[in-house]
């Protein structure tokens, strides 16, 4: 159990979410077992004891999300409600407790999948393994990021920022790793003559994507059509471990391996018969997620509060357009918006989702336009908030 439970305290850190050392994770299997020894297992004890789990992690997030996430529960009241995707489609909102109580605890976790304790920590639980109360913190962690910076931004076209924001948005910015070089991307190139070349291409570039932070939790998803069979990451799956969450869909259902693939393999399937490209990446980079959400228009638009489902303006991020669309394929679904949109140079935004890109043959091309596109994303915020020049008086 301890290899388990190691697995995803390395994976916390090395995403940066958690400081070494700090992270508190317990699994229940024949036995419940902790990561280290510390004064709050007792009291996390009783959680297990009276809701339905099998691992329970908690801990102080690493900066600047520390510093973000502190200042929201401070400042949201009892609920954080961030509107990316992520958070409406997977964890809804982030109940905040002022301490660590186990009755106060208890009753957030019986309708959420995390909790904010105020300047403590995050707690979250998964009920089948530890991976999920790895995804429920880095979900945590990658929305409350996006909520700040989108009401910051907001803030301050509206005259109404505060220093303490500003502080903390320089010092995030600060700590940003720099994204590599476009003209440095190099991957395997194609086309894959068969499933195994195939394979390791979405594996390689699946790795490359997370290793560049431009997708969190086991958000985003990859695809590559061989012949008419469409090979496309798993529901659920991490793009850095995708040997065995790969599935062969044939163009012709005639199989049911879609069951299990990606809730946007429609929009996959079309994005390539509409670009005749092979390969399609979509990720969740911050700020191409935070930018796809800055509108002027949203105190008086008539779609107000529906904009990630039918927003009817033409919206773009330096010629990236920007679509709406939910996840799957219902009325608003992906596969009816992004398709239309994409360009075979270009890649698309999604309100509060993400974005999508293409190769012609492999993954090259589909991974330098994802991170042209955060790059650019990136510069037209720091642009937006003229960081340098500061609020003048």
């Amino acid at each position: 159990m301890q290899e388990i439970i190691q697995k995803y305290i390395h994976k916390l850190e090395d995403a940066d979410l958690t400081e070494p050392g700090q992270a508190l994770l317990g699994f229940l299997d024949a036995d419940l077992v902790w990561n280290r020894r510390d004064a709050n297992t007792e009291l996390f004890t009783k959680i297990f004891d009276r809701i339905n789990i099998n691992s329970l992690l908690f801990a102080p997030p690493k900066e600047p999300y520390r510093s973000i996430i502190d200042y929201l529960s401070e400042n949201e009241g009892n609920t954080v409600s961030p509107e990316d995707c992520e958070t409406r489609t997977f964890i809804h909102d982030i109940p905040v407790v002022p301490h660590l109580d186990s009755e106060m605890l208890l009753d957030a976790l019986k309708t959420r999948k995390a909790v904010i304790v105020k300047n403590q920590g995050i707690l979250t639980y998964g009920w089948v393994s530890p991976e999920q109360t790895y995804i429920n913190y880095s979900s945590v962690c990658f929305a409350c990021f996006v909520k700040f910076f989108s009401d910051y931004l907001q803030d301050y076209k509206l005259g109404r920022d505060d220093p303490m924001q500003r502080e903390i948005i320089a010092s995030a910015l600060s700590r940003l790793d720099p994204l590599p070089d476009i003209e440095e991307v190099e991957l395997k190139h194609g086309p894959f003559k068969d499933k195994g070349e195939v394979v390791r291409a979405m594996d390689e570039a699946g790795k490359k994507v997370v290793q560049y932070k431009l997708v969190d939790s086991f958000f985003g998803n990859i695809s590559y059509l061989l012949e008419d069979c469409l090979y496309i990451s798993q529901t659920s799956s991490s793009l850095d471990e995708l040997t065995g969450h790969i599935d062969p869909c044939p163009l012709d259902n005639s199989s049911s391996a879609g069951l299990t693939a990606s809730s946007e393999l429609s929009a996959h399937r079309d994005i390539l018969q509409k670009t005749g490209h092979l390969a399609v990446l979509h990720g969740h980079p911050k700020f191409a997620v935070i930018m796809s959400m800055d509108c002027d228009k949203k105190t008086y638009c008539e779609q107000a509060g529906e904009c990630h489902r039918r927003c009817r303006e033409n919206r773009d991020v330096c010629g990236f357009p920007i679509v709406p669309g939910e996840v799957g394929s219902g009325p608003f679904g992906l596969c009816r918006t992004v398709p239309p949109a994409i360009e075979e140079d270009k890649g698309v935004i999604v309100y509060g989702h993400g974005v999508f890109t293409t190769g012609a043959q492999d993954y090259n091309q589909a991974l330098r336009g994802l991170l042209e596109i955060e790059k650019t994303c990136l510069r037209e915020y720091q642009r937006s908030i003229d960081l340098e020049a500061g609020r003048k008086s």
